[in-house]
């Protein structure tokens, strides 16, 4: 995230967690996941961390009731910190999956329609329910893969995908350079 601030990126998304991952992967595996993040999430707790030196605000996304109460309590304790920022901000999805998301949306949307006895489903009205607001511009795939693994399917609809074999944990400054450097010179059509 950090790279990306220094290259002046405001808003960056980061799949943590799929809810699928939660519900299929071993306790242990689950359990470790939960431990490095709750680990980072100390460290930007800390007085002057990145989010202060830009002044980002923090967002957890996801079906989070399901995660462990110590875990609520550091997510919580970040969003509060960073509340009051608005130029840059960091969406942490967690236990997210972007078919639940539509659901979620379509259900609040039933619900307004059932209160006012009246049915309006637009794509403004459904953007405006999303958990995330903002269309994705570029999406970053690590591991040679070259699927979108239900990430932000409504916003990432019109996104360039850069696939790097590059696993994540050696992902570098100078792979996102070259993937930033690639998305610059693509002529981008919104489906014309």
């Amino acid at each position: 995230m950090e790279w990306c601030l220094e290259l002046g990126i405001k808003e960056v998304s980061a799949y943590v967690l799929s809810s699928e991952n939660l519900e299929k992967r071993s306790k242990k595996e689950i359990d470790h996941i939960f431990y490095l993040l709750s680990k980072f999430l100390r460290k930007w707790l800390r007085k002057e961390s990145v989010l202060e030196k830009y002044k980002v605000k923090v967002r957890f996304i996801g079906d989070l009731e399901k995660l462990p109460k110590p875990l609520l309590r550091l997510m919580g304790k970040l969003m509060q910190k960073t509340a009051k920022f608005y130029d840059r901000k960091i969406n942490i999805l967690i236990n997210y999956g972007g078919k639940k998301e539509i659901a979620w949306v379509v259900r609040k949307i039933v619900e307004k329609a059932i209160k006012i006895g009246k049915i309006e489903i637009s794509e403004k009205e459904i953007e405006k329910n999303l958990m995330v607001k903002k269309d994705v511009d570029l999406i970053i795939r690590t591991g040679g893969y070259t699927r979108l693994s239900n990430f932000l399917i409504w916003q990432a609809s019109y996104a360039e995908i850069y696939t790097t074999k590059t696993l994540w944990p050696d992902f570098t400054k100078e792979e996102l350079i070259k993937a930033i450097e690639w998305y610059s010179s693509i002529q981008r059509n919104f489906g014309k």
